[in-house]
């Protein structure tokens, strides 16, 4: 007799799949998936080799979140062209699962550095980074926009890109470094949004690859201008010429409960 037509019990089918027997009996009851033979005497359900690859099928489909319905449709309706139009669809929700997760990593991970850096920062320390290219979404304000406008600019982006949840980005402010040098501090002429792997289309802002002063502050804005000075007299110091935009964004929000706590990172790009 070949073995590959000897009957299995419903344990040895289920151990053999890795489920629980339980599933296998569920399946039979709504008609998704049938023994090869039930013992009339003892109801026993028996499974036969030839079954696995139509069960590792469905097995496949519920771990791509496929309903029960979809699969009893596909189980009714079965065939090569169905099965591709199925798994196209559940290859592009993959894709976008992953991308999505790929962002959370990537928000994570600037996480752990920024809390790594709070633990080991001097604030008082202004630094030369390297920073890599990277596509900002951004949206104009002026000293006029209310903070209620800003709300509902940033939600509007959002949606537009497809964010699900706000921490999939990370968010500043941009100030123009001429407005700067005029002292004109408040003149704040964009907010931006990092959304990780974004990749360039018109209309996006791309801050230069290269060089950039980087310094903290911490607690009342109002002692921000002041911070700026020692920058500017840092860059001077070491013929350091600064241009674009100064890119502020808050690195410990969520490790704060005091406003005069919260620290600013501000990184501003060194000319050539």
């Amino acid at each position: 007799m070949n073995k590959k037509n000897k009957l299995l019990t419903i344990g040895q089918f289920a151990a053999m799949h890795g489920i629980n027997k339980k599933t296998l009996m569920w399946y039979d009851e709504i008609g998704l998936f049938k023994p090869a033979s039930i013992n009339p005497e003892n109801g026993y359900r028996y499974y036969n080799y030839h079954q696995s690859p139509i069960l590792e099928t469905i097995l496949l489909l519920r771990e791509l979140d496929v309903s029960i319905h979809e699969i009893q449709y596909f189980m009714k309706n079965r065939s090569a062209g169905s099965l591709k139009t199925l798994l196209e669809d559940k290859i592009t929700d993959l894709d976008l699962h992953i991308t999505h997760l790929q962002a959370i990593r990537t928000t994570l991970c600037t996480h752990l550095q920024n809390m790594s850096t709070l633990m080991t920062m001097d604030l008082s320390e202004i630094s030369i980074i390297e920073r890599q290219e990277r596509c900002l979404v951004t949206v104009d304000i002026n000293q006029e926009t209310s903070f209620e406008d800003e709300v509902e600019l940033i939600t509007a982006e959002t949606e537009k890109y497809h964010l699900g949840r706000l921490h999939d980005a990370s968010y500043g402010s941009m100030i123009p470094v001429s407005s700067l040098l005029a002292g004109n501090y408040n003149d704040y002429s964009k907010l931006f949004i990092e959304i990780p792997f974004l990749t360039y289309q018109t209309g996006l802002h791309m801050p230069p690859a290269g060089k950039y002063l980087r310094a903290f502050h911490k607690g009342d804005w109002d002692k921000l201008p002041q911070r700026y000075e020692e920058i500017f007299a840092y860059a001077q110091r070491h013929n350091l010429a600064l241009h674009g935009f100064s890119y502020e964004m808050g690195i410990n929000e969520n490790v704060i409960d005091r406003i005069d706590d919260y620290i600013v990172q501000i990184e501003i790009p060194i000319g050539g």
